[in-house]
């Protein structure tokens, strides 16, 4: 029987996002920096078998309605990044971090299953999604270009508290809204955050609970939908608890959880 293998592919955060242009193929130009948290899925991959499971193992508080799914057929990005590798495995997901919640989940599983089979190029990775290339090399970077230019930077230790509501929020629609309010600027450093907003509404309400409990407004991680703040480490943990409170109070489901800056896979 072939091995096992077992694979991490960590959550991605975006921590600043300039929308610089748009290509002639109407992809958007990025300026951004992101950093990979220690919040990761598990990805246990079997080579020459075939099949693919994915387990939800999210760890949502308050009221929970039926999970956001993930699709498991010839779309999934594992599943594309196994064709683009030209490899054939049965794959089962493990999945921590939430869909929708630009946090690369998917695109960190994709860049998981492209180490795993050896395939590093900035190219390849980039055709199966502009976060997928930096997902491959992990760590702190500068990300530029439609997201296949990743320069690497310093590694800084920092922690973030995350609150991701159960709002799937599609990164594709998010350019959109952007295209159409004739390209705004985000406050907080990140473009696509009045997009979001205008395309998800409810995101609002979700950061004002979080502003209203920390003392301060949050920013959006990527195209949404986690806020997030960065805190030491002790003030971290009691505002996590403060805000799972607050989540249980209004009656709603959010994954409100503390996650640490990590260094280059």
């Amino acid at each position: 029987m072939p091995p096992v293998d077992r694979l991490r592919a960590p959550a991605k955060l975006t921590r600043s996002l300039h929308v610089v242009g748009v290509r002639f193929d109407g992809y958007h130009l990025l300026e951004a920096e992101m950093v990979s948290l220690d919040l990761a899925d598990e990805i246990e991959i079997e080579e020459g078998a075939d099949g693919f499971e994915v387990l939800d193992e999210l760890e949502f508080i308050g009221e929970v309605p039926a999970p956001a799914s993930v699709a498991s057929g010839a779309e999934n990005l594992v599943v594309r990044a196994l064709r683009a590798a030209g490899r054939r495995a049965r794959v089962r997901l493990r999945k921590r971090i939430p869909a929708g919640a630009g946090l690369g989940g998917g695109s960190s599983d994709a860049a998981a299953v492209l180490r795993w089979a050896g395939v590093l190029d900035a190219e390849i990775a980039a055709g199966l999604g502009a976060d997928v290339p930096f997902c491959v090399v992990g760590g702190r970077a500068r990300v530029s270009g439609v997201g296949e230019r990743v320069e690497p930077l310093d590694f800084e230790a920092f922690t973030a508290v995350l609150v991701t509501p159960r709002l799937v929020v599609s990164t594709p629609e998010v350019y959109r809204a952007w295209d159409s309010l004739g390209g705004p600027s985000g406050e907080l450093g990140n473009d696509l955050e009045p997009a979001a907003l205008a395309l998800v509404p409810r995101l609002s309400w979700w950061r004002d609970l979080v502003e209203a409990v920390a003392g301060e407004r949050p920013r959006l991680a990527g195209s949404g939908g986690t806020w997030y703040l960065e805190r030491d480490r002790d003030t971290a943990a009691r505002l996590v608890t403060e805000l799972a409170q607050a989540v249980r109070a209004e009656h709603e489901s959010a994954l409100v959880t503390v996650a640490s800056s990590t260094p280059a896979l």
